[in-house]
């Protein structure tokens, strides 16, 4: 059964992201011994598409004449071409805002089935059936999908990278689209620079209501700042303004699933700790020892966050010190 993976690039460069869904892409086809292909839209440097043969793609689609811009209409054309070009079963996406939009597209389009946020290896391939995160990441549901194409979109952090030591045979695919179906129409880019984005970062230290006050956040910004972290918060947080709104995690801000989440002051809402669930590893400190975030949390702190930051900053200091 050969597998198609959508890898996104960023200014056309591959992130961890594309390397692990090349990746679960590649465990896929050895259980069926098939092949791995990757799709790459938009102008990719051929050093960075060789990349992907080190983590299982055999062959390499670049679609560098689709315009950029992430406009869902004109992918799904693309992405749809490059399964029948490949004749490929199950197509791999990440569970994230584009594959979220386009997914569904390509659903409906190829007359595939579609498994939404899977975190594992399928348990069998024929049928397909995957393990995904249901109730805000409180269980798991088994899916079943009967169709003879599947579409899987993979959480973030839920497989680990695996190199392979191959290499990709790097072809050119002109998926024969009409690029004036795009209707997005980009006027204007403005990056932010010199923060680490919160969808990127392994490490986050987070705050919220517990801190008290917007002027209390400089001991936070210091931890983050030695551990190479992002900072995030709860949504009263963002919502008060002491906080921007693109730092705000949870259920209706930003899915994040870090190696590690340092949550200060922050209480557990559900929605919150559905945004921040997938994280590897919690740590939480709060004051109220029956807080909801220790219920998820992997190590907890009973205690004040005003506390606590001040002498686990001159902890990490010392070890590093040394």
């Amino acid at each position: 059964m050969s597998v198609l993976v959508y890898t996104e690039n960023w200014d056309g460069r591959f992130k961890k992201l594309s390397y692990e869904l090349v990746s679960y892409a590649s465990g896929i086809a050895g259980m069926t011994g098939g092949s791995v292909t990757a799709l790459s839209i938009g102008n990719v440097g051929r050093d960075e598409l060789s990349t992907l043969g080190s983590y299982g793609a055999t062959n390499v689609l670049s679609a560098e004449t689709v315009p950029s811009g992430l406009d869902n209409q004109l992918y799904t054309q693309v992405i749809a071409a490059a399964m029948e070009k490949t004749g490929a079963k199950v197509l791999v996406m990440a569970n994230n805002n584009s594959g979220k939009a386009i997914a569904p597209r390509l659903s409906v389009r190829l007359k595939a089935g579609l498994a939404s946020g899977v975190t594992a290896l399928p348990e069998s391939v024929d049928p397909v059936i995957v393990q995904k995160k249901v109730f805000s990441g409180k269980a798991y549901a088994k899916v079943k999908i009967l169709s003879d194409s599947a579409i899987l979109t993979l959480s973030q952090n839920s497989f680990e990278i695996r190199e392979t030591g191959g290499s990709a045979a790097i072809e050119a695919f002109d998926p024969g689209v009409d690029a004036s179906v795009a209707k997005t129409n980009i006027r204007d880019v403005q990056k932010q620079e010199g923060k680490l984005l919160l969808t990127d970062a392994e490490l986050v230290v987070s705050g919220g209501r517990g801190m008290k006050s917007p002027d209390n956040w400089g001991p936070l910004e210091e931890l983050a700042g030695i551990l190479g972290a992002a900072t995030a918060c709860s949504r009263p947080v963002s919502d008060e303004g002491w906080r921007p709104h693109e730092e705000h995690t949870g259920q209706t801000g930003k899915i994040i699933a870090p190696n590690l989440y340092m949550a200060f002051g922050i209480s557990g809402a559900i929605q919150h700790l559905a945004g921040v669930s997938a994280s590897k590893c919690i740590v939480a400190v709060n004051t109220d020892k029956d807080a909801p975030i220790f219920e998820a949390a992997d190590y907890g702190i009973v205690g004040d966050a005003h506390k606590v930051l001040p002498e686990l900053i001159a902890e990490i200091k010392a070890a590093r010190a040394q």
